[in-house]
């Protein structure tokens, strides 16, 4: 077969398959032409509640090591450790044997000083008397003052010795410094500890307790401002969300701000002091300190689905109306445009602080603006839309 009957039985065949289809068919629609279905929030300012996040860190307000101030064995713990102990509590007690022999003697001591004051004091009385009348030699009257100035210092130093040995003994029993909770005992009873160096346990306050967090130096004249105004004790100006990210139920106060900044990070520590009937807080508990922003201007909030971001920048569509010119409109300067048609108009935004599913934008959309906020992975800018797009799946 040559070539010239092969391109003849070609030609022919395409013929045929194109009368068979009814003809050459039309280009199909453009599918960039199509409008987008998409829905809209219609933005409006209002009011916005919001809280500034930091981590924190729950700190006693008193927390101090006990040990011991006197050696020995330990014959007795009266305590359950984790309980909370009120101040003056017996929490150990050492074997006073020595102590309490120690403590007896001094008592003796004193007695016997005493005993020696009171009979100095007579001879030297009756010196006195014979010296006025000329009745003794000068030199025994003041062997006789001596004596009575030397029982005189005896009977200080035997109190002094008894003050010792009587504090010797009360250091034998141990007792809580303030209210609080107690730890891990670190001793059992049998043990013998040594004046400082054995740690017998731990002690800090639990009610109420302290939330220590930092804050930007440039945040500081706002903290100042809550310190020096305090709110009421109702006003959730400060709260916490625990570890579980559950809220914590009940607000705090400043305690106080730190006396400087720290150069190298340019951060200061901010303390908050919050109550703690239920014992929930524990000292070294990390949480997040929650605080009201204060600004009572109105705010245009939106969903943050809305947001795209481009290269750092964040921008969002718009519905607006547009007049569309038809084709014949740049033929026929007399032609009339189409109606009305939605189109999506692109606006670059400046962003603010984020409230659950909603962001606050600062800048870039006005009142009454329509924001598309389904629909937008679709979109360019100037693309035709149609209202009524495929609703989010409830969550």
């Amino acid at each position: 077969m040559n070539r010239s009957l092969l391109k003849i039985i070609t030609i022919t065949a395409v013929s045929i398959i194109l009368y068979s289809c009814g003809g050459t068919k039309q280009a199909a629609p453009n599918p960039a032409n199509m409008p987008v279905p998409v829905n809209v929030f219609e933005a409006h300012a209002g009011k916005a509640t919001y809280f500034d996040k930091f981590p924190g860190t729950v700190t006693a307000l008193m927390q101090v090591d006990i040990h011991p101030e006197v050696e020995g064995y330990v014959t007795g713990i009266f305590f359950k450790e984790g309980d909370h102990v009120t101040k003056g509590q017996k929490l150990y007690s050492i074997d006073d044997s020595k102590y309490q022999a120690s403590y007896n003697s001094a008592q003796a001591n004193v007695k016997v000083a005493n005993s020696n004051l009171e009979q100095a004091q007579k001879d030297a009385d009756r010196y006195v008397y014979l010296n006025e009348h000329d009745a003794v030699a000068k030199q025994i009257l003041d062997h006789a003052m001596t004596t009575l100035q030397n029982a005189k210092d005896q009977v200080t130093a035997a109190k002094q010795d008894l003050t010792k040995t009587k504090t010797d003994l009360s250091y034998s029993v141990i007792r809580a410094p303030f209210d609080g909770t107690i730890g891990i005992s670190q001793v059992k009873v049998g043990n013998t500890v040594n004046v400082g160096q054995t740690v017998l346990n731990t002690i800090s306050s639990d009610n109420p307790m302290a939330v220590d967090f930092v804050v930007n130096e440039k945040q500081i004249p706002r903290f100042l401002g809550l310190k020096q105004h305090p709110p009421a004790a109702s006003d959730s100006v400060f709260s916490l969300l625990l570890p579980d990210n559950s809220l914590y139920a009940g607000s705090g106060q400043i305690s106080f701000i730190d006396r400087g900044v720290n150069p190298l990070t340019g951060t200061i520590t901010v303390r908050l002091v919050f109550q703690n009937d239920a014992s929930i807080l524990r000292a070294g508990m990390s949480c997040t300190v929650r605080v009201r922003n204060g600004d009572t201007t109105a705010q245009m909030l939106v969903p943050s689905k809305a947001i795209v971001e481009q290269m750092g920048e964040y921008f969002m569509y718009v519905a607006k109306d547009t007049l569309i010119a038809s084709t014949d409109t740049a033929k026929n300067k007399d032609a009339q445009p189409q109606g009305p048609s939605l189109h999506a108009v692109q606006r670059k935004v400046t962003l603010g602080q984020t409230i659950a599913d909603k962001v606050i934008v600062l800048a870039g959309i006005g009142e009454g603006d329509k924001v598309i906020i389904d629909g937008v992975q679709r979109l360019r800018p100037g693309a035709p839309i149609i209202l009524g797009g495929p609703k989010p799946a409830a969550h």
